[in-house]
C-alpha cells in the first residue's frame, strides 16, 4: 500500500495564521509574503505542555466549598510597577512585558532585580540578546548588585528549563521570548510556532514550580507584541512600555490582569542612572504649561483607578488648502473631526476653511470619551483668540447633538484639580448634581455643571 503524502502547512510569521497552501497576503493582519512553510515533520506538531491541569491530578470541586483568599505577593520596592501589577508580584504567574526596542524595558526589569535580590530573594535573569558584560555595563549604571542576582546567556529553552528546575529561583526574566528556542517546534526561532511552544513551556515551569516569571517581547509596527495573538491569552498579566523616541517620560501601562485592575498606569522619567518613578503624574504632566494662552485647557483623565490632569491644546488657524488640515496627536483623530462636526452644526461656527491642530502635551496617549469637553473647550479659545482660565479644569463627553454626558469618577477627578490649586471645575450636570452628595466637602472648589456645548460656550 502506497504511503500517504504529507500535507504541507503554511503559517504567517507576523500573527501565526495557518492555510494548507501558501497565500500572498494574509487573512487575519493583511500583511503580504508573510507566509512560509513550515517543515514536515513538525507540520502538526504535539505540544509537550500538558497545561495546568496536566500538572496535577485535579477533580471536580464544589463552588462553595472553595476557599478564596489573597494571592500571595511579592512586592518589587518600586511603587509604580506595583500599582500596575495590582499590589505586587504573584507567586506562580507569568507576565508579558511589550514595547518598542530601547524604549527601556529591560531597563525596568532589572531594576526590579536589584530592588528583589536586595531583599533576599534569589533572581535569574536570562537573556538571550546580551553578552554577561552588555548586563554587566548597563547595570553598573544602575547601582550596585548583590549575589543573590544570578545571569544565564542561553537561547535554548530546555538548557533554561534544567537551570530554574535545578536553582528554584523565586524570579525569572526572560528577556526575550523571540529568542528562544525549542527542539520540540522545530522551527526557527521568532516564528509564531515556536513562540506558542516556548511560550507554554514557561507557563507550565511557572505554575508547577510556583516561580514567577516576566518575559519581554517586542513589539511589530502596529504596536503589538510580535507573535500569534494567542501569546497575551496565554500569559496572567500583559504590560506595555509606551513613551515617545525622544522624550524622557515612559508610561508603563496594564492591558491585561488576572490579578488587579487593567489599563491600570505607571510613569516613570528616563534618566542616566535608570527609570525613576514619577509620584506626581499630574503636576508632571502639566510642567511647563502656558499661563492664558489661547488653545490651551486643562482637563482630567482616568487611567485604571488614577486620575491624571492633562493640558490639551488646539491651534486652529485660515487654511491656505482647497482641503483643510485635521491633525491629532495623543489621542484619536476621528474623535477630533466628530467633535469638529458637531461645533459647527450646533454652535453655527463655521470650521471648514480652518486648519485645525490638537495635541495632548506630554506624549500620553488617551481615548478616554471624558476628554472630549477639554478639547472643544480648546478649539472654541483658539478659534475665538480667547485664552481660558488658567485655574479651571473642564471634562466631560459630548454627544453628536451637542449635549454633554456624564463620565465615571467624577468625584476622584474634581479632587485631583483641587489637589493642585486648581479654583474652579467644569463638568456635565449629571455629574454635578450627585457630586456634593458624594464627595462632601470639595475644598472650596467651584463645581459648574453643563448639559450642552451651548452652556459651555456661555460659562467660557
Amino acid at each position: 500500500m502506497a504511503k500517504a503524502k504529507k500535507k504541507a502547512v503554511f503559517f504567517c510569521r507576523e500573527c501565526g495564521y495557518e492555510s494548507p497552501k501558501w497565500l500572498g497576503q494574509c487573512p487575519v493582519c493583511h500583511e503580504w509574503d508573510s507566509f512560509t512553510e513550515a517543515p514536515p515533520a513538525q507540520a502538526h506538531i504535539k505540544s509537550n505542555v500538558k497545561g495546568i491541569a496536566g500538572i496535577v491530578q485535579n477533580t471536580p470541586k464544589v463552588l462553595n466549598e472553595v476557599k478564596a483568599g489573597e494571592e500571595e505577593r511579592t512586592v518589587t520596592g518600586i511603587g509604580e510597577l506595583d500599582r500596575v501589577l495590582g499590589g505586587g508580584i504573584v507567586a506562580g504567574s507569568l507576565t508579558l512585558v511589550g514595547g518598542d526596542p530601547g524604549i527601556g524595558k529591560s531597563t525596568l526589569l532589572l531594576q526590579m532585580c536589584r530592588q528583589l535580590s536586595a531583599a533576599g530573594h534569589k533572581v535569574l535573569y536570562v537573556s538571550g540578546e546580551e553578552s554577561p558584560k552588555q548586563i554587566k555595563m548597563r547595570a553598573e549604571r544602575i547601582g550596585t548588585f548583590n549575589s543573590s542576582l544570578y545571569i544565564l546567556c542561553e537561547t535554548d529553552l530546555g538548557a533554561v528549563s534544567e537551570t530554574i528546575t535545578d536553582m528554584e529561583p523565586g524570579m525569572v526574566i526572560i528577556d526575550s521570548i523571540q529568542t528562544m528556542y525549542s527542539e520540540e517546534a522545530g522551527q526557527t526561532p521568532g516564528t509564531a510556532g515556536q513562540i506558542r511552544e516556548t511560550t507554554g513551556i514557561l507557563m507550565r515551569l511557572a505554575k508547577s514550580l510556583q516561580v514567577s516569571i516576566f518575559i519581554v517581547g517586542h513589539v511589530t509596527k502596529e504596536g503589538v507584541v510580535a507573535g500569534p495573538k494567542l501569546l497575551e491569552h496565554m500569559v496572567d498579566t500583559v504590560l506595555y512600555f509606551e513613551g515617545e523616541g525622544g522624550a524622557s517620560y515612559r508610561f508603563l501601562r496594564s492591558v491585561k490582569n488576572r490579578f488587579g485592575p487593567t489599563n491600570e498606569i505607571g510613569v516613570f522619567e528616563m534618566r542616566q542612572d535608570g527609570l525613576e518613578e514619577v509620584l506626581n503624574p499630574s503636576g508632571y504632566m502639566l510642567q511647563g504649561k502656558p499661563e492664558n494662552e489661547p488653545g490651551s485647557v486643562v482637563t482630567c483623565s482616568v487611567e485604571g483607578t488614577r486620575p491624571i490632569l492633562v493640558e490639551v491644546q488646539a491651534l486652529v488657524c485660515q487654511t491656505n488648502f482647497n482641503m483643510p488640515r485635521r491633525t491629532a496627536a495623543g489621542t484619536d483623530y476621528n474623535r477630533v473631526t466628530l467633535l469638529m462636526a458637531v461645533i459647527e452644526k450646533r454652535l453655527g461656527i463655521r470650521l471648514g476653511g480652518y486648519d485645525a491642530y490638537i495635541n495632548v502635551a506630554g506624549g500620553m496617549k488617551i481615548n478616554e470619551p471624558a476628554l472630549d469637553l477639554g478639547i472643544v473647550a480648546a478649539i472654541l479659545s483658539s478659534y475665538r483668540n480667547k485664552a481660558f482660565d488658567s485655574r479651571t479644569v473642564c471634562f466631560g463627553e459630548v454627544g453628536l447633538v451637542g449635549e454633554v454626558r456624564a463620565v465615571n469618577l467624577p468625584g476622584q477627578r474634581v479632587m485631583e484639580a483641587s489637589k493642585l490649586g486648581f479654583k474652579r471645575c467644569i463638568l456635565p450636570k449629571a455629574n454635578s448634581q450627585k457630586l456634593s452628595f458624594d464627595t462632601g466637602d470639595l475644598n472650596g472648589m467651584q463645581v459648574t455643571g453643563v448639559g450642552s456645548i451651548y452652556e459651555l460656550l456661555e460659562v467660557i
